[in-house]
């Protein structure tokens, strides 16, 4: 029998986990089951269970994709064109309502709550290594305020809809501006 290759095994297994995000943003984590996985995906039942054991398995894979990367400058336009990405994904994706969902699932997994808590260290140490401050400490502390604000953002986002980043992104500045 001949070896599947490993880059089939990867585009099999990308194509569960987007399979999977599609339907969790629209049914939510509680309102998909293994099935209606197996039907978005167009993949049998033994393919998904192949490469995950569990539903719970495949929410960590999803989550483990990222987020959104923090702009490379803490500019007044970088900050926006962030800030226009998340709305534009949020709106097109309906990322926001998925990122939703991972915080209110990892207050109750630890094993999300990891990977979540890596996330947001990761974007708070991008976003201090930018800052142009005399003090680690206040770095830290800026970052902290700064990631607070984009979460907030999405947080809104996922609630409220399109909404205009322009509040947000005017007290991000005003942050880093001190």
């Amino acid at each position: 029998m001949p070896k599947v290759a490993q880059a089939y095994l990867d585009a099999r297994r990308k194509q569960i986990v987007e399979a999977a995000r599609a339907r969790f943003t629209s049914h939510g984590f509680a309102g998909t089951s293994m099935a209606d996985i197996v039907t978005e995906s167009g993949l049998s039942t033994g393919s998904i269970y192949r490469y995950f054991t569990s539903k719970d398995q495949i929410v960590i894979a999803v989550c483990e994709q990222g987020t959104e990367a923090f702009p490379t400058a803490l500019t007044v336009e970088a900050v926006n064109d962030f800030l226009e990405r998340v709305r534009a994904m949020a709106r097109d994706k309906g990322h926001a309502r998925l990122v939703a969902q991972i915080y209110a699932e990892a207050a109750l997994s630890p094993a999300l709550a990891a990977i979540v808590a890596r996330q947001l260290a990761e974007m708070r140490t991008a976003v201090a290594d930018l800052i142009p401050v005399d003090s680690p400490s206040d770095a830290g502390q800026i970052a902290e305020a700064f990631v607070s604000i984009c979460s907030g953002y999405s947080q809104q986002l996922a609630v409220r809809g399109d909404l205009d980043p322009a509040p947000f992104a005017k007290a991000l500045m005003a942050i880093l501006q001190g």
